[in-house]
């Protein structure tokens, strides 16, 4: 019998977890919960003896990303595929099924986001060993989590029959319900919270959607026909992919479909769709209701969360009630918890006004590593730079800057058009402006180095770039 290959969505923004999660680096690669990234902890989870390597649909920002997390989580993927536009899950889950079907159309895929939490691993690998059996028969399967509280931030499943037995029909899908209804419902006790998590054979999918939603078969076929392979990726052609509706797969096909089972899961599951579920996982054994995390201290309050991703910015919590205080080193989140669901709203203000932490870091990462902005003003940057060992930058030259390098830490290999240098700890080195240039770090250990800009304009896009290892264009 063949293993079950775990499809992970790792695209989208997580704007409601701002200012930790924010569109240049999403929620599902930092580490909320645990030591592990949420992405990494997805990942984990669906592997295994009975699960094959992942596939990974992702965009072209976080290939990188995803490359290096599952690689420092001691996986393997099967294939990253590379959306080339964000059409949502109907196209992507299509895709998967359609590589899938090259090889084993008969092989089961289970789709999940990888942004979830679920502590019981063992117990989720058990419902999906359950919801096995019907997907080898021609079923699709969706899992449902029994709800605990009248939740009006998920939507629901209703069942079928009482919800007795392991696998149940399932009766409809039903959106986000007001207060009085998710009342009813959690009262009703057959109605489950829609995990979004689904598990099919790769024949069963496309004959679902050749059945309910035949006008996505074409562009995706086809965009799956005409990709290529890029640095180990798998990019799908931009062009018919383009071409594709933007739709979820619960309204392309789930919501039409009559070959639908529902698994229900009784383990703590959460979508982390807000500071207020961050709180709530974090809450077992928290004097007072209080979850004083990373860099923060609660002084008589009662059921806030305050954290600071920053070790140099300390939050302090005197006598506040229900509220939450989240800090990064560029943007302070105070809210109360009640209106965890209208943290997007701070996105947008913040994007209308121009402000990119809306959307970025100071924190910029690269495949080669990353680096930071310390100080910027009129014609002058200062930049931190880390650079993985191993690794190169661009060979690049720029039109309105130059730039002096010095070395804190490691060594770097600097090619400044013709002449090649060694730069090591505490030496530097200037780059002119126009001049053809290229760091690398031949060590074994990260590189670290400041690095000064002059000129008359300073942004990322100042980039010639001429030759690239990781087949970068100047907006890449």
């Amino acid at each position: 019998m063949s293993k079950i290959t775990p499809v992970l969505m790792a695209g989208g923004s997580g704007t409601r977890l701002w200012p930790v999660s924010r569109k240049s680096f999403p929620k599902q690669f930092a580490e909320l919960i645990g030591e592990q990234t949420l992405f990494q902890a997805s990942a984990l989870r669906l592997s295994g003896e009975e699960y094959d390597a992942p596939v990974v649909m992702t965009n072209s920002d976080f290939r990188f990303i995803v490359a290096e997390q599952l690689e420092q989580a001691g996986i393997a993927p099967g294939r990253i595929v590379i959306e080339p536009s964000g059409r949502n899950t109907a196209p992507a889950i299509l895709a998967a099924a359609l590589l899938q079907a090259q090889t084993d159309p008969d092989a089961l895929l289970l789709v999940a986001p990888s942004d979830h939490v679920i502590p019981d691993v063992d117990a989720f690998r058990d419902a999906v060993t359950t919801g096995a059996v019907a997907a080898r028969q021609g079923r699709i399967v969706t899992f449902g989590i029994t709800p605990d509280r009248p939740e009006t931030g998920y939507g629901y499943l209703e069942l079928a029959g009482d919800g007795s037995e392991a696998v149940q029909p399932l009766a409809r899908f039903v959106e986000k319900p007001d207060a009085r209804n998710a009342a009813l419902m959690l009262d009703a006790g057959n109605y489950l919270w829609n995990a979004g998590i689904f598990l099919f054979s790769a024949a069963v999918m496309i004959e679902a959607f050749r059945t309910h939603a035949p006008e996505y078969l074409e562009p995706v076929t086809q965009a799956v026909d005409q990709a290529h392979s890029d640095l180990g990726f798998l990019r799908l052609a931009r062009g018919p992919w383009d071409d594709a509706r933007d739709d979820s797969i619960d309204f392309a096909v789930m919501e039409k479909a009559d070959n639908l089972s529902v698994v229900r899961f009784s383990g703590r599951w959460s979508d982390l769709g807000g500071w207020d579920a961050v709180w709530r996982e974090q809450l077992d054994g928290q004097e007072g209701g209080n979850v004083a995390c990373k860099n923060s201290t609660a002084i008589d309050c009662d059921d806030v969360l305050l954290r600071s991703e920053d070790a140099d910015l300390q939050v302090v919590g005197i006598g506040l009630k229900d509220m939450m205080v989240i800090a990064t080193s560029d943007a302070v989140l105070v809210a109360d918890k009640s209106r965890a669901q209208d943290v997007r709203k701070a996105v947008s203000a913040l994007k209308a006004k121009g402000h990119k932490q809306a959307e970025s870091f100071r924190r910029d990462h690269r495949p080669w590593g990353w680096f930071e902005t310390l100080a910027l003003a009129d014609r002058f940057q200062v930049k931190r730079i880390v650079v993985k060992p191993g690794a190169a930058l661009s060979l690049q030259s720029h039109v309105h800057r130059s730039e002096h390098w010095i070395v804190v830490s490691g060594t770097a290999r600097v090619t400044v058009d013709e002449q090649v240098t060694l730069v090591t700890e505490n030496q530097s080195i200037y780059v002119p402006l126009g001049a053809v240039h290229r760091m690398e770090n031949p060590g074994k250990v990260p590189m670290v180095l400041i690095e000064v800009q002059t000129g008359s304009y300073l942004g990322e896009d100042d980039i010639i770039r001429y030759e690239d290892v990781y087949s970068r264009s100047t907006e890449d």
